[in-house]
Formats: C-alpha cells, structure tokens, sequence
C-alpha cells in the first residue's frame, strides 16, 4: 500500500529546526506520529510507549517525526517528561496536515463512547497517564505512518480514541505487509 500525500503537505510544514517532511523523509524511513490533545491520557500513553520502543524504532531504521496541535513551547515541555524533547516535531493547530494525512475528527461515540471508557480508565488510572489540560482539538483522531520519500508506506488510522498501534512494529514490518492493529 502506497499513498501520496500532497506536495504542499510535504513542504509547508516544517519541524523545531525548520525541516519539512520532504526534507526529512528523501531516502530516509520516517515513522510520523500524529497526538491527540495534549491533555489526553491515550496521547500521554502513545508518547510513553514510543519513548520505551524509541531504539527499536530508531533501529529499524525509522525516524521518529511527532505531529501535534499545541504551540513548540507546550510541545518540548510535554515531550520532556517523557524523554522525546529532542525528537522531530511539528506543530499542526489547524490540523491541516492531519486532514492531508487522512486523518479526522471523531465523532462522540468514537471519542468518549463507551468502548473508549475502559481503556481511557486503564490508562489513566492504572497506567499512571493522568488527563492534564486540553491543548488542540479534543475530537481530532490519532495516527501513524511510515514515510519514505516523500510517499506513505504503511498507516495506521484510528477508529477510536483509544486505538493505537504497536510504534516499533509499525515502523520495523517490511512494507506490504498488513498494517498492525491492536
């Protein structure tokens, strides 16, 4: 599965240190994470477990690119704490790179329904990955793709707010295969 994404998507957007996603990805693998709000345990969550896996994604080799909707300030502060302040990032309020990605915006159900509440408890509850402060758009839906010049790979779009991939396999399967879902 291969898929374009608009050359203005491409090169309009550009990470802390002013690289844009064509910059990065010419001859380079990119796993590309695109966060829900700041304030959302299942974000928090997704930024804990790529910080866990980061070697095993950095290996595969797969730059890390995150994606998020929160000024770079809020950004290095939160990826700090859970030691990703140094990764690529790229702020998206408008969420138009979102929108280029496939990405949108969930309804009620697939955001807060009752599928997502058993998850959203362990997460936050028992995982430690307590809600904080909204900061973007609580209904924008999460993802993840494999980049390489220029072109999607392999994508993980979520049905919930609660879905997500596993990072490091998404980025280290050899492309063709199904994308993971868990």
């Amino acid at each position: 599965m291969m898929e374009n994404i608009p050359p203005a998507a491409l090169t309009a957007y550009k990470t802390q240190d002013g690289r844009s996603l064509a910059e990065l990805s010419r001859g380079s693998r990119l796993l590309v994470v695109f966060l829900r709000h700041a304030g959302c345990p299942f974000c928090r969550e997704a930024l804990a477990e790529i910080s866990k896996r980061r070697a095993a994604i950095e290996s595969a080799p797969a730059r890390i690119v995150l994606v998020h909707m929160m000024n770079d300030q809020q950004a290095q502060a939160l990826f700090r704490k859970y030691g990703l302040h140094d990764v690529d990032r790229i702020s998206d309020p408008e969420q138009v790179l979102y929108r280029a990605f496939g990405l949108t915006r969930g309804s009620a159900a697939q955001v807060m329904g009752p599928g997502t509440w058993w998850r959203g408890f362990k997460t936050a509850i028992l995982s430690g990955h307590l809600p904080g402060k909204p900061s973007g758009d609580v209904f924008q839906m999460p993802g993840a793709f494999v980049v390489e010049n220029g072109r999607i790979l392999r994508a993980f779009r979520a049905d919930t707010s609660a879905a997500k991939p596993d990072y490091a396999e998404l980025a280290t399967c050899p492309i063709g295969d199904e994308s993971p879902r868990t």
